[in-house]
């Protein structure tokens, strides 16, 4: 049995992070601030004794005796990482250190849930991870963008300078059941609207792409990197390369739900990127790891959990 910090635990990501980890014997220690995080994500892991849940910020510093440190807590969508931008940052950046910190400490291994927007509208396509990346530092997104640039640094730095057993993933667009009804992601966004009659708004003309990850096989692609040798520190791509315009999602969400929305049409919103898809060569071969959930399989299950909360 190993004990494990998950920080942003009561999150969307975090909550299935912790149900896998208790599921497979471990103690587990959940700590979120819950800006966006939802204590009912994790209600039903309450009873478990070997689970434990902390209200705490990870901007400031945290003591704990543990083994492994997953760190996942910041506001990953446009509408949460915007509201108080430079609140974002220094989750990003102080969230950090501390557990950089922490991990120094008490010679745990730590990892950094880190994102596909480091990669910001790219020039290179699919996005391979020596790829630098086409970021804004001065744009409506930079606070997150560049905030998870920063904290790879961090990272990157603890481990050369002080030899902490780090782990980057760079996580590409996830769904799944726990998703906030509110969070402006697409797939959240297209379902809710479908499920409650209304028009399905997409913005830019949909040709834009991305690709969709059930967020059991990103738990799956996490859990195989924590458990890789030291020698490995990534950053490593996880991801579903498979590639959909937004015009094909909202359409498959109109099927699905069997909705009767339109779809209506927005201005696209700046630094938007029009092209995101994960090359995952690394990760087939370091983790023998690849996504086993297809887009319509995800689709029906996070469909049915939106059915029980709007």
């Amino acid at each position: 049995m190993k004990r494990i910090l998950v920080t942003g635990g009561a999150g969307f990501v975090g909550s299935h992070l912790c149900e896998r980890l208790l599921n497979e014997g471990n103690d587990v220690i959940c700590m979120d601030n819950y800006f966006t995080g939802q204590k009912r994500n994790i209600l039903h892991l309450l009873d478990n004794p070997y689970f434990e849940l902390v209200r705490h910020d990870v901007t400031s510093p945290f003591f704990v005796e543990v083994d492994e440190i997953y760190n996942l807590a910041c506001p990953a969508s446009p509408v949460h990482y915007q509201y108080n931008p430079i609140k974002t940052v220094k989750t990003s950046v102080m969230g950090a250190i501390n557990m950089l910190g922490l991990a120094k400490r008490i010679k745990a291994k730590v990892l950094q849930a880190s994102t596909s927007e480091v990669y910001g509208d790219p020039e290179i396509h699919p996005q391979v991870e020596s790829y630098w990346g086409n970021v804004n530092p001065i744009g409506q997104r930079s606070c997150y963008d560049e905030g998870k640039r920063c904290a790879e640094t961090l990272f990157v730095n603890y481990h050369q300078q002080n030899n902490v057993r780090i782990k980057i993933i760079r996580i590409f667009n996830t769904y799944g059941p726990r998703m906030h009804p509110a969070d402006g992601r697409v797939v959240s966004n297209f379902i809710v609207q479908a499920l409650q009659g209304q028009d399905i708004t997409i913005y830019g003309n949909g040709m834009q792409t991305r690709s969709f990850q059930y967020v059991d096989d990103l738990i799956e692609g996490m859990i195989r990197l924590m458990n890789t040798g030291d020698d490995f520190t990534g950053p490593v791509n996880v991801g579903n390369p498979g590639e959909f315009t937004m015009i094909e999602l909202a359409e498959k969400v109109i099927k699905l739900t069997g909705a009767k929305s339109n779809l209506i049409f927005k201005p696209l919103p700046a630094d938007d990127p029009m092209q995101r898809k994960p090359d995952i060569t690394l990760a087939k071969k370091v983790l023998n790891w690849e996504p086993k959930v297809n887009l319509d399989e995800g689709l029906v299950r996070t469909i049915e959990y939106f059915k029980t909360i709007v």
